[in-house]
Order: C-alpha cells, then sequence, then structure tokens
C-alpha cells in the first residue's frame, strides 16, 4: 500500500463531505475560531504591526497547531474516530495537550514581553480548556458553540456592539450544524454556548478596563 493511498484511507478523503454542516464545523471548528480571534488581540494590545503578528503566530502555532497536529497523528493512528474528536473520552488527552500548549505560549509570552492583554489571554484559554476538560469528564458539550459565543463576545469587547451583532447569527448556524451532524444534542450546543459567553466576560473586563 503506498503512502499516499495509505493516508487517504485513514482520513477518509474519499469520503470527503462538502454538505454545509461539515463545511461550517470545518471552517468554523474552536481551533480555526482561536487562532482567527489571536489577531485582533494582538493587533488591539500590539504598538507595531510587526509585534501583532509575532504574538497572534506565537499563540496560534503553540495553541492551535501544535493541539492539531497532535489530534491528526492519534487519527492517523486510529485512535480518534474524527479530526473533531466526537467520542467524549477521546476527548481526554487532547484537551491535556492543549493546557501543556497553552502553559508553554504563556510563558513565551511572558518571557518575550509581549503586551499584557496576550498572556491574559493565554491565561483564560487556559481556564476555559480546563473547565471544559472537567466537564467532558462527566458531560459532552459542544466545544464548537462554546468557542463560536465567546469569539463574539470578545469581539464586541474589541470593536463594539454592532461587529458582535453581525456575527451573532453564526452562533445558531454553527449549533444548528453540530445538531444536523448528530454530534451535539441541542442541550449540548446551548450549554456550550452559554458556557462559552460566560467563561470570556473575565476577559471582556480586562479589555475594558484597558480602554
Amino acid at each position: 500500500m503506498s503512502i499516499l493511498t495509505n493516508f487517504t484511507q485513514r482520513f477518509n478523503l474519499n469520503q470527503i463531505d462538502f454538505s454545509w454542516p461539515r463545511v461550517v464545523s470545518n471552517v468554523l471548528s474552536p481551533p480555526v475560531i482561536w487562532a482567527v480571534l489571536a489577531f485582533p488581540i494582538a493587533f488591539y494590545a500590539a504598538d507595531t504591526r510587526s509585534e501583532a503578528l509575532l504574538w497572534a503566530l506565537i499563540y496560534d502555532v503553540i495553541v492551535c497547531g501544535v493541539p492539531v497536529l497532535y489530534i491528526a497523528w492519534l487519527v492517523w493512528r486510529g485512535q480518534i474516530t474524527d479530526i473533531h474528536v466526537p467520542v467524549r473520552e477521546q476527548r481526554i488527552r487532547p484537551f491535556l495537550v492543549t493546557l501543556i500548549c497553552i502553559l508553554i505560549a504563556l510563558a513565551v509570552l511572558i518571557a518575550l514581553e509581549a503586551p499584557p492583554l496576550l498572556p491574559v489571554f493565554a491565561f483564560f484559554s487556559f481556564v476555559q480548556i480546563s473547565i471544559m476538560l472537567v466537564i467532558t469528564l462527566l458531560w459532552k458539550i459542544s466545544m464548537h458553540a462554546m468557542s463560536i459565543s465567546g469569539a463574539v463576545v470578545a469581539v464586541g469587547a474589541l470593536f463594539g456592539l454592532i461587529p458582535a451583532l453581525l456575527l451573532s447569527p453564526l452562533i445558531p448556524i454553527v449549533a444548528a450544524a453540530r445538531v444536523k451532524l448528530r454530534r451535539h444534542t441541542v442541550r449540548q450546543v446551548i450549554a456550550g454556548g452559554l458556557l462559552g459567553a460566560l467563561m470570556t466576560t473575565p476577559l471582556v473586563l480586562v479589555i475594558n478596563a484597558q480602554i
């Protein structure tokens, strides 16, 4: 079996789903949302564009990129059924790896004297994932809903009510996609959305204090 054939079979590339729920789930997955959100936060806090790009890329590579590669490796080994980790018990190790990566990113940002908002952003990421890990030990909750609702709240704190309102339809769209794919129940996406908004509130207070 060739490497290409093996790769195709392991990641089910012959059966790629282009339905709207799957596309929404992929494009608005938690790592993508957090990676994108790092840029407006970095540009908001940094003195120059080059510094903002540096801080955002540090966060994205360590906090978002490494865990995604780890999950892809687990999928490759057949230890996880899907890149979105639909089985609750399979989420524990990726969460733990993400927490370690966040601590590394936090240490790097502090060592490089990043603006205070960037380490704070990393710290709240650590708190959010920690809470999600504890919940996941007992119950399956929607990470997709949590991340998109938290991002909308953060955008509102950074840029005002109108941008947040413009992005707010993404919350029910993501929730509907997860329910349509039968990856979550309605209760699980509602709980994830509410939790994401609540957990982002302390970060909003920090941002408002710096305005």
